[in-house]
């Protein structure tokens, strides 16, 4: 292997190694994050994420709830221990309520 073959691998694998640095760091950013339904209210009632982020709303109630952001989302109905997920990839504010109990809301701000 000459001199200039050494060079030209170690510029391809030191090339590969800021590509591999750069997905760990964009993956390390997106988060999981709970919202718990429990007597009647979402908690916490508001959020702020990122794009990339994923909510997950349990129920922990003991009658079915659903989790609807008009034309974003929408879960089934969730019986106890239940849980829905979504994941943000657009930033705006996306507000929610219970389809069954449309008094319980919730807001999820997408930066």
């Amino acid at each position: 292997m000459t001199f200039a073959n050494l060079r030209g691998l170690g510029l391809a694998l030191a090339i590969a190694a800021v590509a591999l640095l750069q997905l760990g760091v964009a993956g390390a950013r997106a988060q999981d994050i709970n919202v718990t339904i429990d007597n009647f209210t979402f908690t916490p009632p508001e959020l702020n994420v990122k794009v990339g982020d994923t909510v997950t709303w349990t129920n922990h109630d003991d009658i079915p709830h659903t989790v609807v952001s008009a034309g974003k989302f929408r879960s089934k109905t969730m019986d106890t221990d239940n849980s829905f997920s979504f994941t943000f990839t657009s930033a705006g504010d996306y507000k929610y309520f219970c389809s069954l109990h449309p008094h319980m809301t919730g807001m999820i701000k997408v930066e």
